[in-house]
């Protein structure tokens, strides 16, 4: 292998590890929406709960 293969071969290879690495980025910005959007659902899901129990004491 010269230098001009070895050169070619490592940025191909630089070049496609920094995709895998941009993909996983976006993938974690996707998970991170997602925990996100969970929690409020679970939030919301809880004070619905709350205010059923706080009603039904009340009667």
């Amino acid at each position: 292998m010269n230098l001009q293969e070895f050169e070619a071969q490592y940025r191909e290879a630089m070049a496609e590890t920094l995709n895998e690495l941009q993909t996983a980025v976006l993938l974690l910005a996707q998970v991170q929406q997602k925990i996100s959007n969970i929690g409020s659902s679970i939030q919301t899901l809880s004070e619905g709960v709350e205010d059923f129990i706080a009603n039904q004491k009340a009667e």
